[in-house]
């Protein structure tokens, strides 16, 4: 009767593969301590948002091709030559991509975002339905801080998104801050038709260019004013530009200090819905 540790490998051959193992885990452990140091050095000499989002993405960029350089010379090694190594990495390739389709969509998706660059670590962008603030991008996934959500508006709701790289070909990509960090905003409000049209236009620019001074020097884009025809009265629009994450703050500031000067002008009168009786004497 055959004894069944004949069909066992022996521990010859084992060795080699411990070996290798080892070895393997031992300059793992060695490149990620020296490559985390060098990452932290650069990081605090960033100066910009772009710089850093570099950074985090080459850091995991030499990370990964690292491991996978590890892996050929270990599959070589163990192989013992470059036809058992090509014939180890065709049949892992093609497991690889019968298996793991969507992850390898996903990783191109990655290397997509990677070369072209769409959108940086620290951009406020909308994929599809998310809108958020972009803290890191792996090689699945993206990982977007919510901003809305449940509430709505432009404010941080706490709740973390994770994007699939593979829908980055299937939806629509907005970057809010991919030329600058500004974006245009508006408060709208609607005045009667007695109003004085050009003091309520004046009150609108004084009230946002007191929140909008410091930034309007850093892009040159003043805040401005569109007027348009409503059934209620005159619409007044003024326009202008805030840093995108604080788009929120600005419109709620300026906002209040239109109405409070609207509130003391005399002559202006926001038009809401309600109803007047007016008694007008019938001539004859």
């Amino acid at each position: 009767m055959a004894n069944p540790f004949d069909y066992l490998p022996s521990i010859d051959k084992l060795i080699p593969l411990f070996r290798t193992l080892i070895t393997l885990i031992i300059f793992l452990v060695l490149f990620n301590l020296t490559l985390n140091a060098i990452k932290r050095a650069l990081l605090r000499r960033a100066k910009t948002k772009h710089q850093t989002s570099n950074i985090k993405i080459f850091s995991r960029i030499a990370k990964y091709g690292a491991f996978l350089t590890l892996v050929i010379f270990a599959i070589f090694t163990y192989a013992g030559s470059w036809t058992g190594l090509g014939l180890s990495v065709g049949l892992f390739s093609a497991a690889l991509g019968w298996a793991l389709q969507r992850p390898i969509t996903g990783i191109a998706g990655w290397m997509m975002v990677v070369i072209k660059r769409p959108f940086d670590i620290g951009d406020r962008i909308i994929i599809g339905k998310v809108r958020g603030d972009v803290i890191d991008i792996t090689l699945t996934h993206v990982y977007i801080q919510e901003i809305g959500g449940i509430v709505g508006g432009e404010e941080n709701s706490g709740r973390v998104v994770m994007v699939p790289n593979s829908k980055l070909f299937e939806q629509d990509i907005i970057n809010y801050t991919l030329e600058d960090e500004y974006i245009l905003s508006q408060v709208a409000v609607t005045i009667t038709f007695e109003s004085n049209l050009d003091k309520a236009i004046k009150i609108a620019l004084d009230s946002t260019k007191k929140f909008t001074k410091e930034l309007d020097k850093e892009h040159e884009k003043k805040p401005y004013v569109r007027t348009y025809f409503d059934a209620k009265g005159m619409n007044v629009r003024v326009r202008f530009f805030t840093p995108a994450k604080q788009i929120q703050e600005f419109t709620s500031n300026v906002s209040k200090e239109i109405f409070t000067n609207f509130m003391k002008a005399k002559d202006v009168e926001i038009a809401y819905p309600h109803t007047e009786i007016l008694y007008r004497k019938k001539s004859g």
